[in-house]
């Protein structure tokens, strides 16, 4: 794999000070055709057709290029490794949906300190019943068992636990297995499921709905949870689901690229096999992106896409993620299935600037991100420039050139081990 270098510790960003010159820079929201950004003290200084550049100024000619906001993955469990490979194509902040606090907090303490890694936010375990998804990780990727709740007052308690190990929102998962191909299994009741929602919300904290069926995208928009972070592929779209869904408010996250894998549909061997990624992605991973499960009865990637696509246009926030965990997660890998990702949702009909978005200020709204996700004075320098035009043709977002994270510079260079 090829390593990182010029990497340092935040904090120490005096002398990362430049400024890139004559590009297209993709803000966040929309396109300037030519502009300068000055970076100073790892944060946004300036932008605009002219700017002022202190002499001495590292001067980067970012001709033919365009310059991107760091990307944010909606969905993803980082375990110990993922952030660099996420940071390594341009995935400067990871969401991670399901974690546990024995490698967690080790990996935020990292990401707080390091500007070789993506920075991170993070639910903790997810709610699930005894016998629930994901249970039969236990082993896998999930060493040892996990908390689970019965009833709303463990329910209360769960909550309590999760935001006592740092947790960012809570994680419901409502999944009874049947879109995976897979015997019923236990899930949440409605009452359980509402007491988790509505004891997150005592803390500040919103709630996240793991669903893959339209019964389950009901039971959770009927526990009032604030966002999906995965979508229905056991059938197409419906009137009602698509209207339900937009008038709740509430987000949604397709992590098509692992619904595709699920499904039996779709592999990112396209990913894997390209040169541009080629030396940057072990081994393992390379092969778990070539896989993906046996063709499933009971679901297909085109539902998926279909519900992306009129859930966007009917105003409902849709936001980019992988649900990239460890390499036995067949179909994707940290950072680079981000890309895969975009290629799948303009398959489904979204326009490569809808999808740019997608990956950079509309999750950093959605989750409260302040300071990231645009191209602007005061903002964090999280930037990615890519040698093409993403913003025209979304397959060139995988020509990256340089990753900056806090205005240090992460050259993706090195030799293949």
């Amino acid at each position: 794999m090829r390593q990182l270098s010029e990497v340092g510790r935040l904090g120490d960003e005096g002398a990362h000070s430049f400024v890139l010159c004559g590009g297209r820079v993709f803000d966040g929201d929309r396109v300037l055709e030519s502009a300068s950004v000055l970076v100073s003290g790892g944060r946004i200084h300036d932008i605009g057709p002219e700017v002022q550049v202190p002499i001495g100024t590292r001067v980067i000619d970012a001709t033919g290029k365009t310059l991107l906001p760091g990307l944010i993955d909606s969905h993803a469990h980082s375990k110990p490794g993922a952030l660099a490979q996420a940071l390594m194509f341009g995935v400067t902040t990871e969401m991670d949906m399901g974690s546990s606090p024995e490698w967690m907090v080790e990996q935020r303490e990292l990401a707080a300190t390091s500007a070789a890694v993506a920075d991170v936010r993070s639910s903790s375990f997810g709610a699930t019943v005894p016998g629930g998804h994901p249970s039969r990780l236990i082993g896998t990727f999930f060493p040892t068992g996990f908390p689970t709740v019965t009833d709303p007052a463990s329910a209360k308690a769960f909550v309590r636990d999760r935001v006592g190990e740092g947790a960012d929102y809570i994680k419901i998962i409502i999944e009874d297995g049947t879109a995976l191909n897979r015997e019923k299994t236990p899930f949440m009741d409605p009452e359980t499921a509402r007491a988790i929602v509505d004891t997150a919300r005592s803390y500040g904290k919103q709630s996240y709905a793991h669903i893959t069926s339209i019964e389950g995208a009901h039971r959770a928009l009927d526990a009032g949870v604030d966002g999906l972070v995965h979508l229905f592929m056991d059938q197409p779209p419906n009137p009602s689901i698509v209207e339900r869904i937009v008038e709740s408010g509430v987000f949604v996250v397709p992590t098509l690229c692992t619904l595709g894998a699920l499904s039996g549909d779709h592999s990112a061997r396209w990913v894997a096999d390209d040169p541009r990624t080629q030396g940057l992605i072990p081994s393992d991973w390379q092969h778990t992106l070539c896989c993906c499960w046996p063709k499933n009865p009971h679901a297909r990637l085109a539902n998926a896409k279909q519900a992306a696509l009129e859930l966007h246009r009917a105003g409902t926030r849709v936001l980019a993620g992988t649900d990239a965990a460890s390499v036995n997660a067949l179909g994707t890998a940290h950072g680079v299935s981000l890309h895969d990702e975009f290629a799948l949702l303009v398959s489904a009909g979204f326009t490569p600037l809808e999808v740019l978005r997608a990956a950079t200020s509309l999750p950093a709204d959605t989750y409260g991100l302040t300071d990231r996700g645009r191209i602007a004075p005061g903002l964090l320098a999280d930037l990615v420039l890519i040698d093409g035009d993403p913003t025209h043709d979304i397959s060139h977002s995988l020509s990256i050139d340089s990753v900056w994270r806090h205005g240090h510079q992460l050259f993706r260079a090195g030799s293949p081990s």
